[in-house]
Formats: C-alpha cells, sequence, structure tokens
C-alpha cells in the first residue's frame, strides 16, 4: 500500500456494487476523496482488461461531452463501440439538470455501469436524488474517519487488532487522537509532512468551499454574512442555536440565516441533531445543536488551527468525534440520534432514539478513575428507565448496574470497534 494512499472502508463496498445495474452515485464534502477511490476502481478494472471512460465535468475538454445526450452516447460509442464499459462521471453536480439528464440516459438501458461522483449540493442531494428515483445507490463518503486514520498511520500493521493495539500502546493512541481532533480527516491535510503545510491546505479547501461551492449555490460572490455564520457555529459546537439571535449579530434575517444553515448540511459542513422529545412541556423542542462532519474544518473556522488547542476546544471536538463514531454504528439501522434537554437545565449528549428503549450517551473527555455520572444523566436514567446506557471517556472501563439500567463506561477505542448500538 502506497504511503500516500489511505484505505477507506467504503471502497469494498463500491466494489461489489459493480456488479449491479443501478448507477453508484457518491456524494461527499469537497476533497473527501471521491476522486481517488474513483480511480482506485478505475486502475482495478483497468488491470481486468475492462473497458473504462473517466470524464471529469470540471474539466472544459470533458464537459463538451455533456453538451446534450446525444453528444454523450457518440462519445461512448466511440470509446466503446458496442462492448460493455464502466463510465466514470467527476464532479457532475457542475451540470444544470445532472439529474434529468442522467435519467434519461440510464433510461436508455445501456449495457454500461455508471459511477458518478459530486460535492453535496441542492442538485445532487435534491434533484439529482427526485430524478434518479430507483436508479441508483447512495454512497455518501465523508472525511477520513478515526479508524481509517489510525491505521493508515500505524500502517496498517493493527488493522485487524486496532482494539489491542490501542489498548496497550496508550501513548500512542492519545498521540494519534489528539492530532485527529486537532488536524481532521481530510486526506491532503493528513499526508501534509507539517503544521505549515496543513494549514495552507486548509485554508484551500475552505476557500474553495466558499468560491466553487457556495458562490455557486447562492449565485452571489460576497459570501462574507455566510463565512462569519460559519465561523459563530464553529465557536457553538454541541450548544443551543438561537436564529434570532444569530440574525442580529449578522444582520440578515432568520430565514436567511436558516436558509445558510441548510446549504452548510447539504454541503456536508455541519450536521443537525434535533432535541429527543417525550411530548412533555419541559422539554426544549425547537432549537437544534449543530456538529461538524470535519473537525479540522471546524478548528480553522474557529481560528485554532493548531495541535496544542485549548481543552475546552478539544472537549468539544471530542464531543463531536464521537457523533460522527455513532453516526457510522447506527447506519442502515433507521436509528436516529439526539440530544436530550429540559427547561430546569438537565442535559444528556446524545440519545439514540432506539424505541422503544432509547440509549444515552454521556461525553467525557477525561481520565475517568472511577464511576461517576452527573445529576442531569441519573435524571434521564430514572425518568425513561433504559435497558443501557454508556460514558464515553478516555480511560474507564466498567458496568455498573443503576435500578433496571446497565450502565457501561467505554473509552473511543472500544467505540471504534463497537460494531451496533
Amino acid at each position: 500500500m502506497s504511503k500516500t494512499i489511505i484505505k477507506r472502508k467504503i471502497l469494498s463496498e463500491l466494489r461489489s456494487h459493480l456488479k449491479n445495474e443501478e448507477m453508484a452515485l457518491i456524494l461527499g464534502p469537497r476533497q473527501a476523496g471521491k476522486t481517488t477511490l474513483m480511480k482506485l476502481l478505475l486502475d482495478e478494472l483497468n488491470k481486468k482488461s475492462e473497458k473504462t471512460l473517466f470524464l471529469d465535468y470540471d474539466n472544459e475538454t470533458d464537459r463538451q461531452f455533456f453538451k446534450s445526450q446525444q453528444t454523450f452516447l457518440e462519445k461512448i460509442k466511440l470509446e466503446f463501440g458496442n462492448a460493455k464499459g464502466f463510465i466514470f462521471i467527476d464532479e457532475i453536480q457542475r451540470k444544470e439538470d445532472a439529474g434529468l439528464f442522467l435519467k434519461g440516459i440510464y433510461d436508455l438501458n445501456l449495457p454500461h455501469k455508471f459511477i458518478i461522483s459530486g460535492s453535496g449540493s441542492m442538485e445532487l442531494k435534491e434533484k439529482i436524488h427526485e430524478s434518479l428515483a430507483g436508479r441508483k445507490r447512495v454512497f455518501e463518503l465523508s472525511t477520513v474517519s478515526i479508524e481509517e486514520f489510525i491505521n493508515f498511520k500505524t500502517d496498517y500493521q493493527y488493522q485487524d487488532t486496532l482494539d489491542a493495539f490501542l489498548s496497550l500502546d496508550l501513548i500512542t493512541g492519545e498521540a494519534l487522537l489528539k492530532e485527529y481532533l486537532a488536524f481532521g480527516g481530510y486526506p491532503k491535510v493528513i499526508l501534509a509532512d507539517n503544521i505549515l503545510e496543513k494549514r495552507k491546505l486548509i485554508d484551500e479547501i475552505y476557500q474553495s468551499f466558499l468560491i466553487k461551492d457556495i458562490s455557486f449555490l447562492l449565485k452571489v460572490k460576497k459570501t462574507t454574512a455566510f463565512s462569519n455564520l460559519l465561523k459563530i457555529i464553529s465557536s457553538q459546537v454541541g450548544q443551543l442555536v438561537n436564529y434570532s439571535e444569530l440574525a442580529s449579530t449578522l444582520d440578515i434575517s432568520s430565514k436567511t440565516v436558516k436558509e445558510y444553515l441548510w446549504y452548510l448540511e447539504k454541503t456536508y459542513i455541519i450536521q443537525k441533531v434535533t432535541p429527543f422529545v417525550s411530548n412533555t412541556r419541559k422539554e426544549i423542542t425547537k432549537s437544534p445543536l449543530f456538529y461538524f462532519y470535519d473537525l479540522g474544518l471546524r478548528n480553522y473556522a474557529l481560528g485554532a488551527f493548531e495541535l496544542e488547542i485549548f481543552s475546552k476546544i478539544q472537549s468539544f471536538n471530542f464531543e463531536n468525534l464521537v457523533l460522527n463514531l455513532l453516526k457510522e454504528k447506527i447506519e442502515y439501522t433507521g436509528k436516529s440520534i439526539h440530544f436530550w434537554r429540559t427547561k430546569s437545565g438537565a442535559e444528556v449528549d446524545f440519545i439514540i432514539n432506539s424505541k422503544p428503549n432509547p440509549i444515552p450517551i454521556e461525553v467525557k473527555y477525561s481520565k475517568l478513575k472511577e464511576p461517576k455520572i452527573t445529576k442531569s444523566f441519573r435524571s434521564f436514567l430514572k425518568k425513561f428507565e433504559p435497558k443501557s446506557a454508556y460514558v464515553v471517556n478516555l480511560s474507564l472501563r466498567k458496568k455498573v448496574k443503576i435500578n433496571n439500567t446497565s450502565l457501561f463506561f467505554i473509552t473511543f477505542q472500544d467505540l471504534i470497534k463497537e460494531s451496533k448500538f
């Protein structure tokens, strides 16, 4: 394995999907590694002497073939003749009415497999989804996960025994965790040799997002209010969002604030977590929390893109990391993640809505020496009597019983290896 290639878990899923007729639609943030994935698949197919075609919509030479469906079909005919081929299309979100274009091609029942990628945008997440209903499978690729990051940094020596490695080599595990919390998972940033280069690369990614994605979506060149909103949200990770307050601070309407936050969600920059509600008046039912997909981008927007960042920032980043790990564990289960807050001030970081038994999860960025929970957490256990509950921390592994609830103290290493919740 080349030192410049980071193994992505989603690659095996994509590889298996090549035999299916549906289009494979790879969505995710800019610079997350979608093009690299496609080119790895392309190389594998070429080595098997399969016919392939790679088209990048951002490339002017390739873009000419998308002028019409007829032009596109002529290009395919020229490359493949009557043989079956694998057609890769990169950055398709830049094309107007991309969904309708692809639907028309797919409905011709050509003998080809289409693998398509693009940064998250309205065009991809809304119109293409609608147009390609029943014709595609979506693969969402985020930035490099902490598991993928640690495996890469340890040269894949422990990919089959990662839990044992992290449990034994505590110093290396802690150092890798801190590095990930500081710089996040953009592949180019991970591969950079020094902090200065990492800063430059995250700046390029940030500016590219504002210029290429946001200016394109908002149809404006001045994105000052949008950029300022992103900076404010980066300083409020895990905190209740007040739309009116944000609107007043930015001197824009609440409607515009909500619209901008929606854009940030659709472009895989932030993710919204909504309240866990059990239909009681005591619980807050409206204000959401926002977290980031990538911690490095959050730190950059906050102005804290350093290895030695403040403990408070690290704590919220650890909470953000736990959310990202939990989302991996409940994928395809139909479960959802929420938080719990009451007007009296009680709160629990995350609730997995696993009906009829919710699973509360508290996050502690500290090395606990003995089982200890907050008054808020205890009040949730008393109110809902869940079968199981978790406290994710840096060191303690222990199971205790509180009434009818099994309370597990686990480390982030445990969370990585946990298959499901």
